[in-house]
């Protein structure tokens, strides 16, 4: 007997793609389905990552109009699905999930841009203050499965071997840190000064060897301290992999925030305009470090800060950052 076929709709973004994953999995395990997957293809690779996903379906963005057209029609000719499950609740997202010809296709409780209309059904009630894991978990006790006690994060990471990465830091002894200075909101990076000394700080007072992901070098300079500036050796995959291999992650609210935790590694992470509670690290274990008295407006979930002062961020101090780490590490 052939083994249900289910279809899952996540095009973006990397954490969203991860907030996903865990109702994702259920679905796939209690259904004893196989499970696709439908993602932009910057993203393919990540989720070829995810144990429960049988295939990846890249679909480009509506704006590549020929592209995004021939992937409709692809997955349209394609044998359909029992069930098409669209977490994004966009236009575009539900256009992909009609396209499948699935008899069933559920959609989020806050489903927009008259994404609705291409649903059989709605799962869960809106309520947007929750973590978005939590969100997407709706559509597991909308099918009347159980719900997991402990969402997991069946993400298989790569063997990275950071000291072949940065051979100039095997000499030292202390922890692994790893540290992503940098996000798409400039209203979420914590100032470049404060990553340097808390660099410096780690390095002095662990033998730390850190690891910057991302385009850091002038953070790497300020710092003063021997550590790696691996912007351009490692894809996003590649990242994943040596982020597994590290004791603790210090990071804005980003993407590799969401693997780090998805991992299981421990991420302390100064927030500003954006809300923890909805779009933090998710899981135990993780620090988040907030300056509430600072400024009245955070949350403010801006991209742009209303006040031009970034003080929301600006407040955390890099010795509270460093504590913080200092923390999580296993030692600690």
């Amino acid at each position: 007997m052939a083994r249900r076929r289910i279809l899952v709709v996540k095009l973006s973004s990397l954490g969203d793609t991860l907030h996903a994953l865990p109702a994702a999995a259920e679905l796939a395990r209690q259904k004893d389905a196989e499970l696709d997957w439908a993602v932009q293809p910057a993203f393919a690779p990540l989720v070829e990552r995810f144990a429960c996903v049988s295939r990846v379906i890249p679909v480009p963005r509506p704006s590549e109009t020929r592209a995004w057209l021939r992937a409709l029609r692809e997955l349209h000719r394609a044998p359909p699905y029992e069930l098409v499950v669209d977490f994004q609740g966009l236009l575009k997202s539900a256009l992909v999930a009609r396209a499948a010809r699935a008899p069933r296709r559920i959609g989020p409780s806050f489903a927009r841009e008259g994404s609705a209309a291409f649903y059989t059904e709605l799962a869960g009630r809106r309520d947007k203050s929750r973590h978005a894991v939590e969100e997407c978990l709706d559509v597991v006790r909308h099918l009347g499965l159980e719900m997991p006690k402990r969402p997991s994060f069946p993400l298989r990471a790569p063997d990275v071997d950071p000291d072949s990465l940065a051979p100039a830091l095997a000499p030292r002894t202390g922890p692994r840190i790893a540290v992503a200075p940098y996000s798409r909101w400039p209203t979420k990076n914590w100032p470049e000064s404060s990553f340097a000394e808390a660099i410096r700080i780690l390095a002095e007072e662990t033998d730390a060897r850190i690891y910057l992901v991302g385009g850091a070098a002038r953070i790497a300079a300020a710092a003063g301290v021997p550590c790696a500036n691996l912007c351009g050796a490692l894809s996003l995959v590649g990242s994943a992999g040596l982020l597994a291999r590290c004791a603790a992650l210090l990071t804005n609210d980003s993407g590799p925030m969401h693997i780090a935790a998805a991992l299981g590694v421990p991420c302390v992470v100064p927030f500003g305009p954006t809300d923890p509670g909805r779009t933090g690290p998710y899981g135990p274990g993780h620090v988040v470090l907030r300056a509430p008295d600072a400024c009245p407006l955070a949350p403010c979930r801006k991209r742009a800060c209303p006040r031009r002062d970034g003080a929301c961020l600006a407040a955390i101090s890099p010795r509270r950052a460093a504590d913080a780490v200092l923390s999580v590490l296993p030692s600690a």
